[in-house]
């Protein structure tokens, strides 16, 4: 007797006999004799008992087709077999329409999905060929009931889906010092230890390059500074022995000689031990540069993911007082203000200015001179970027001003906003660590769905009800992912597993690595808060007051239920202040398309991007920080505050540092500034001025606008999708 269906999806069901009445009679209703029940129930009963205790969908459906090529009616099984041939191409026919703009090179939402991949490349459409086919298996495959249901329902997006029948984790903060001390083994070959600067340069590009393709999302060095500060010594200690053997003198004993900093000085008036010094700092701080410009420039050029990507990287600096520390990144900053190839801004890395009173920051800290600096280049470049160190929730009483590894105990982050820095299972740490897999709620949806609830406090119950719901499904799935990512081997992650990531370095090749992933984290992240308040009180965060107070109310009831999900699965929860590019329109349209055009929610092309304040609301900076600051430690997964200024802000550093003077008084935990860059292609102008056409310098027509789009840059708007170009074209200055 039958017991179970095996379906085409992978699931396991309880055999069904009015199913297969249903389809038989579907047949028979386009035939000119029409319905025979009788016959129909016969052929369902006679397959639930035959000898199976399970078979599958495409079994089934042979059997009665041979049951009805038997009977008196024939003509039903030519409607049936014709009913299976046309479900088997509306299966296959939106598989096929997406691969056929993926051949055209056709500019849409599918192919711009990643502002940063050129889709239109052999190798980028090859990856995207793979990606939505995969995206298919995933659904009908690996993901639960419940689950796939609410990603249907437009409720929940799984982001990077098509990575995940490969078990990969999403990014990490790299451990360099490992790779610089030890070598870098990558499975076909290997690399000694760094003994001078160029080489430790080219060790961190390789590291993140080689990481990214065993990981789907970014990389990033979370103490840059710290890292490479030992190799700035080792590379002086060369040119002191070089100056020796230039001047045959022995100088060796100016190898341990102390020095605030590495500053370039004419020679002319020195002589003997001094003039030798400074001719080896010199030539230490030219090579130090040369060795920055070529990490900016591998950076942008060097590709991972099958040559279509370049690494989407970021690294953190800032803190390190030690004259080598100073060096490293006065010449990264000096590089990156310079700029790359013909002098245009560099992509990646995204770099992030460690902000700490004491430390970089006032006037009467040791490194508040290159903070200075700091503000300068990104006033002209867009980054660095700045964490606030200071913030009450990035702040760890480990650190110890006197510890020369105390960027252990210093959060860093990902470009794109994404955090990892407590634990449940191991050490307070960012290094060795990242964010496993995260999946998005759309709340916007929620509202609506509770908008015709004529009593207010009813119809905010009603939301909270479908949040609580939820989020439960999206804990569900992240745990689901995570029971399938366990699984992996080392192996599978020759760099990656291979000490990187904290604790691997103790398991053996064939070991899962189900022991060390969980000191990752799981993001469960939300998107339009603005406009769920607008359909739940008529009003957004940033212009009244009541919808703050809910607005907080409901990220606030996140964060404690996510809490508990790390208690009941024991995993490292987070709530995640999503950085939405791709989905940044697609619960819209299909929200759009059920409910039509709601003034305030679906009037637009996107949603705003998590607790932001919506970019079409003109507010001071100061009202948009107060607004957003809140919702930063609530956040802990990740967030980011923009400011749109206007004008050049090349001139006017002292606007940045005025933004993170409000990131210091509002306990904003990590920040950045967004002005207009345009450059010609032609001659190389730069300017500020808005929708620039043609060049006032050449008269040239191929102007190259640079803009932020969700803590990263784009070199051009031209592959953004639909819905952060209509978000970009809404975005007003803040003033």
């Amino acid at each position: 007797m039958v017991k179970h269906v095996l379906k085409r999806d992978g699931r396991r069901v309880d055999f069904n006999n009015q199913k297969i009445v249903a389809a038989i009679l579907k047949a028979m209703d386009v035939t000119q004799d029409g319905e025979d029940i009788v016959l129909a129930a016969q052929i369902a009963h006679t397959i639930s008992q035959l000898d199976k205790e399970e078979m599958t969908v495409e079994e089934i459906q042979d059997v009665v087709e041979n049951h009805l090529m038997n009977s008196p009616r024939q003509e039903v099984a030519k409607e049936y077999i014709r009913y299976r041939n046309k479900r088997n191409i509306a299966r296959k026919a939106k598989t096929n329409e997406i691969f056929e703009t993926i051949i055209d090179a056709q500019a849409n939402d599918i192919t711009r999905e990643n502002a940063n991949m050129n889709a239109d490349t052999p190798a980028g459409m090859m990856m995207k060929f793979a990606s939505e086919a995969t995206k298919s298996y995933v659904d009908e495959v690996l993901l639960s009931d419940p689950v796939r249901e609410a990603v249907a329902g437009n409720y929940i997006h799984i982001h990077d889906k098509d990575y995940y029948p490969t078990k990969s984790l999403t990014c990490i903060q790299h451990p360099l010092d490992l790779i610089l001390e030890y070598g870098l083994k990558a499975g076909h070959g290997e690399s000694r230890p760094a003994k001078r600067i160029e080489t430790a340069s080219v060790l961190a590009c390789i590291s993140m390059e080689t990481v990214q393709n065993e990981m789907h999302g970014g990389q990033a060095i979370p103490a840059f500074d710290f890292y490479l500060a030992p190799y700035v010594r080792k590379t002086y200690e060369e040119e002191i022995d070089k100056v020796s053997e230039l001047e045959n003198e022995d100088y060796s004993f100016l190898k341990a000689a102390k020095f605030d900093d590495y500053l370039k000085r004419d020679l002319t008036g020195l002589q003997g031990k001094e003039r030798a010094q400074q001719h080896a700092i010199n030539q230490t701080v030219g090579r130090v540069h040369q060795a920055m410009e070529a990490f900016v420039h591998n950076m942008n050029t060097i590709h991972s993911r099958g040559g279509n990507q370049v690494v989407f990287s970021s690294i953190n600096y800032g803190t390190d007082t030690s004259a080598e520390g100073r060096c490293i990144i006065r010449e990264i900053l000096n590089t990156t203000y310079e700029g790359v190839g013909n002098g245009s801004t560099a992509i990646f890395p995204i770099q992030i200015w460690k902000k700490k009173r004491g430390v970089s920051y006032l006037p009467e800290d040791p490194n508040y001179d290159l903070y200075k600096f700091a503000c300068k280049v990104s006033a002209r470049r867009f980054f660095p970027n700045f964490v606030n160190l200071d913030a009450t929730f990035n702040q760890d009483p480990a650190w110890d001003p006197e510890d020369p590894k105390r960027y252990i105990h210093e959060v860093a982050t990902m470009g794109c906003r994404t955090r990892v820095y407590e634990n449940r299972f191991g050490p307070k740490t960012s290094i060795g660590r990242g964010n496993l897999s995260f999946t998005t709620i759309n709340i916007v949806k929620l509202a609506i769905e509770c908008m015709e609830i004529a009593d207010k406090d009813e119809r905010i119950g009603a939301f909270f009800e479908k949040l609580d719901w939820a989020l439960e499904v999206s804990a569900r799935q992240l745990d689901e992912r995570f029971q399938f990512q366990k699984t992996a081997l080392k192996k599978q992650f020759p760099l990656l597993m291979n000490g990187l990531w904290l604790g691997s370095d103790k398991l053996d090749p064939d070991d899962c690595v189900e022991s060390v992933i969980n000191q990752g984290t799981l993001g469960i992240g939300f998107i339009g808060l603005a406009e769920a308040l607008i359909a739940l009180v008529g009003k957004h965060h940033g212009e009244s007051e009541e919808a703050q107070e809910l607005g907080l109310r409901i990220v606030t009831f996140m964060r404690d239920k996510i809490n508990g999900f790390c208690e009941k699965y024991q995993h490292n929860y987070s709530v995640l202040a999503t950085p939405a590019e791709g989905l940044s329109g697609k619960f819209t349209k299909r929200d759009k398309k059920t409910f039509g055009v709601l003034p305030g929610i679906t009037d637009k092309d996107y949603y705003t991007n998590s607790n932001h304040v919506p970019v079409y609301y003109k507010c001071t900076p100061e009202h948009k920080a107060r607004i957003e600051a809140p919702y930063h430690e609530l956040t802990r997964g990740g967030h980011i505050f923009y400011v749109e200024i206007d004008g050049d802000a090349t001139h006017n550093p002292q606007a940045i540092m005025q933004i993170v003077d409000l990131m210091d008084k509002y306990n904003i935990g990590y920040g950045s500034v967004n002005h207009n860059r345009n450059r010609c292609l032609d001659c190389g102008y730069e300017n500020a001025e808005k929708d620039l056409r043609e060049c006032p310098h050449c008269h040239g027509h191929h102007i190259d606008t640079l803009q932020r789009i969700t803590g990263y840059l784009v070199g051009t708007t031209e592959r953004w999708n639909a819905g952060k170009l209509a978000e970009l074209k809404d975005r007003v200055v803040h003033e």
